[in-house]
C-alpha cells in the first residue's frame, strides 16, 4: 500500500514540475507564434512549427534535467529521439487543432493555440511518462 502511495506522490510531483516545465515552454512557442505571424508577417501555421520547436528543445532539457529523474533510455541519443517523435505527433495534433479552430471555426490563432497546447501537454505527459520516464 505505501508503495502504492510513493509512487502516487512521485508522479503527482512530477506532473507538477512538468506542468511549470511545460508553461516556461508554453510561453516561449507563444511568444515565438506571435512574433514570427504578427511581427514577421509569417503564415501562423509555419509560425507554429518555429514556435513549438523552440518549445520542445526547451521542454526536453528542462524535463530531463529538473522533472524527470529515472530515465528508461539509458541512450542519450535514442532519448532525445523518441522525445522528438513524441513532439513531433504532438506538434501534429497542434497544427491540426490550430487550422481547425483558427480556419474552419474563425476563431483567432493565438486563442486556438491556447486550446491546441492543453490537449497537446496532457498528449505529451503522458506520452512521454510511460514510453521514457
Amino acid at each position: 500500500m505505501f508503495k502504492s502511495f510513493k509512487k502516487s506522490e512521485k508522479v503527482l510531483n512530477q506532473f507538477i514540475g512538468y506542468v511549470f516545465v511545460g508553461g516556461v515552454a508554453f510561453v516561449i512557442d507563444f511568444a515565438a507564434l506571435w512574433f514570427f505571424t504578427d511581427m514577421m508577417g509569417i503564415n501562423y501555421l509555419y509560425s507554429a512549427v518555429i514556435g513549438f520547436i523552440l518549445g520542445l528543445l526547451v521542454n526536453y532539457f528542462l524535463s530531463i534535467y529538473w522533472v524527470f529523474g529515472e530515465r528508461k533510455v539509458k541512450s542519450a541519443r535514442k532519448e532525445f529521439i523518441i522525445f522528438t517523435v513524441i513532439g513531433i505527433i504532438g506538434l501534429g495534433v497542434n497544427e491540426l487543432i490550430l487550422w481547425f479552430f483558427t480556419d474552419v471555426r474563425g476563431v483567432y490563432y493565438l486563442h486556438s493555440k491556447i486550446i491546441a497546447t492543453g490537449i497537446v501537454f496532457i498528449w505529451n505527459f503522458v506520452a512521454r511518462k510511460v514510453v521514457l520516464f
